[in-house]
């Protein structure tokens, strides 16, 4: 049993190298570049990486099954250039892909240069990232889910996710996914209601995050972080609202 690992690029230089030398339970490893304009495409290659080009046009799930298609072994491993995957995670990888077929949850944690968040919105979580090849489906444009013909278990060792430089990439990446959700969801037929949605939902994920998930505990960033939660999901209800309105115009 041989393993493909997969990584979606674009311009990833600065995580691309320290993402590649972690993967140390793959026979390939593949990159999918999205026309980086940094050093991505040379470290990647440099490091014994296949690399192909290939446009994201703003659908994750196109990208990724793209990417199957182009991996030569059957095991699929998924992860992206802002990750790393333990020592202890590659021992595990490693064992179990000899064994019986099955989907397999990796636990994600979160981290950053000078803060640790380890409740609300960062809190750790399951992300099913090692599967079989055959019989993969993923859907959705962001935030996509991936699922298996096959039964899933919990992987021992940590994935680790190293979030956010600085407040720049976070709102970048908040202005770009919040405008993926809403088309999206206006792609999926999705109402938009402005006092449920746009009123109290925002306050619920804010209580959800904060209080139910205990981001209370992470002092200042939980607190920062379930605010911007709370905004998150405002915005992307206030451009479904107003894509339904008016396609998107004030």
């Amino acid at each position: 049993m041989s393993v493909t690992a997969i990584i979606l690029t674009k311009n990833e230089a600065r995580n691309i190298a320290d993402c590649i030398t972690s993967i140390q339970c793959a026979d390939e490893i593949l990159v999918i570049d999205d026309e980086s304009t940094d050093e991505t495409v040379s470290l990647a290659e440099s490091l014994g990486a296949k690399v192909i080009s290939h446009p994201l046009q703003n659908n994750w799930a196109q990208q990724r099954l793209f990417a199957i298609e182009q991996a030569q072994y059957e095991w699929i491993l998924f992860i992206d250039a802002d990750e790393r995957i333990s020592e202890k995670l590659n021992t595990s990888i490693t064992k179990v892909v000899k064994e019986e077929k099955r989907a397999y949850l990796l636990e994600r944690h979160n981290v950053f240069h000078h803060n640790k968040a380890t409740h609300g919105v960062l809190r750790p979580d399951r992300v099913l990232r090692l599967l079989p090849k055959d019989g993969i489906t993923i859907i959705g444009y962001v935030h996509e889910k991936i699922s298996s013909p096959y039964s899933e278990e919990k992987l021992q060792g940590a994935l680790y996710h190293y979030t956010y430089d600085n407040w720049q990439q976070y709102f970048n990446k908040f202005n770009s996914y919040t405008t993926l959700a809403a088309n999206r969801y206006k792609d999926e037929g999705k109402s938009c209601s402005f006092v449920r949605d746009i009123m109290l939902r925002p306050m619920w994920a804010f209580f959800k995050m904060y209080i139910l998930d205990r981001g209370f505990l992470d002092g200042k960033i939980g607190f920062i972080l379930s605010i911007n939660h709370y905004f998150y999901t405002m915005t992307k209800y206030v451009k479904l609202y107003y894509l339904l309105k008016s396609n998107g115009k004030l």
